[in-house]
């Protein structure tokens, strides 16, 4: 079902063009010698509920995915997903409430959750190597967009030194996600269902 795999890129596209966007304005000429956090126009609790809300969806992917998927492969990654993703979110709420931040939702917080469920709703239907290709064509479009926008606002933007310190730290297991979900991308469409621990 060539349209169905269409339109999950397209939905899943729609949850990386959220986060992209997070990153729109954090480099303007206009804003070159501005804050950081005024050029994004995000502050520390608008960071947090970004980084919370993302790395929820990637643990609501992968349980999706160890629901939806027989390949062991896929269901090895979206394992480690949950639990990596799983740790980083603990960390991120056990950092803002030591700081005493509440995250601040925002328009991009919620547009990403909305687009996400809207994704995972649309993944439900498809089974076998469909649901498989999908998923992993979504994680490691995810995973990329998840680093620019690290790079490009999050870390730029975080004004508490521990928070931004936790984003510095965190984005080493971002690429090694994205380069394990290229591997895994690589070998379906391959045809191949190798085991490979990452």
């Amino acid at each position: 079902m060539t349209t169905v795999s269409t339109y999950l890129r397209i939905a899943g596209l729609a949850s990386v063009s959220l986060l992209v966007a997070a990153a729109g304005c954090a480099s303007t000429p206009e804003s070159a010698g501005a804050d950081a956090s005024s050029s994004s126009g995000l502050d520390d609790a608008q960071i947090a509920a970004i980084v919370t809300t993302a790395n929820q969806i990637d643990v609501d992917n992968g349980s999706l995915a160890m629901e939806r998927s027989s390949n062991p492969q896929v269901k090895q990654f979206a394992q480690r997903m949950m639990d990596d993703h799983t740790a980083v979110n603990q960390a991120a709420v056990d950092l803002v409430t030591r700081l005493g931040v509440t995250p601040e939702e925002t328009e991009t917080s919620r547009s990403l959750a909305a687009s996400a469920q809207k994704t995972r709703s649309s993944m439900r239907s498809l089974s076998g190597a469909e649901f498989d290709k999908a998923y992993v064509d979504n994680e490691v479009a995810y995973h990329a967009a998840v680093i620019e926008v690290l790079d490009s606002t999050l870390i730029p933007s975080a004004q508490n030194e521990e928070l931004k310190a936790m984003l510095v730290n965190v984005r080493p297991a971002f690429i090694a996600h994205l380069e394990h979900a290229r591997s895994i991308q690589a070998a379906l469409e391959g045809g191949e269902a190798s085991e490979h621990a990452h």
